[in-house]
């Protein structure tokens, strides 16, 4: 259960840092610049996940899925360069969009899972870990779009 926590203070932690600065000097924040690295460090977070706990999370995919091991590390790479490309000016709305779809694109892995009883990792929780990261999905997708693309756009 606490990796969901984890995340969620990963997701904040530059931004309530960076907050705190700016007040503490008198700065005006730069909320943008901000999200986009708490989201680059939870992708980042994920990214570990897929190496740390391969074959839990190789089990969260169908039997019928070909290659489960290379999908899980290709995945993970997938992650960990959406990770590093939000902390890159040039590529922090693509990488945030591309957050957005990958969440939206694994969403089915856990529901699949958590609906098999497939505990990730042996999660004292079991499968209805997996269900309780269904509200983060939305919280993170959320996160990308009102939060790093949203305000972006809207920044002169």
């Amino acid at each position: 259960m606490t990796t969901p926590i984890i995340v969620l203070i990963l997701l904040t932690l530059p931004l309530v840092v960076a907050f705190l600065i700016s007040k503490v000097r008198g700065l005006e924040l730069n909320v943008c610049l901000f999200t986009f690295w708490g989201l680059g460090i939870a992708f980042i977070f994920f990214s570990i996940g897929h190496i740390v706990k391969t074959e839990s999370m190789v089990e969260m995919l169908p039997i019928w899925v070909p290659f489960r091991q290379a999908v899980i590390y290709l995945t993970g790479l997938l992650e960990v360069v959406i990770g590093i490309a939000l902390f890159i000016p040039k590529f922090q709305v693509n990488a945030a969009k591309s957050a957005i779809i990958v969440l939206v694109i694994f969403f089915p892995a856990n529901i699949y899972a958590a609906f098999n009883s497939i505990g990730l990792g042996g999660h004292q929780w079991g499968p209805i870990y997996l269900l309780i990261r269904v509200p983060l999905q939305f919280i993170l997708i959320a996160w990308a779009y009102f939060l790093c693309i949203k305000v972006h756009n809207n920044t002169p």
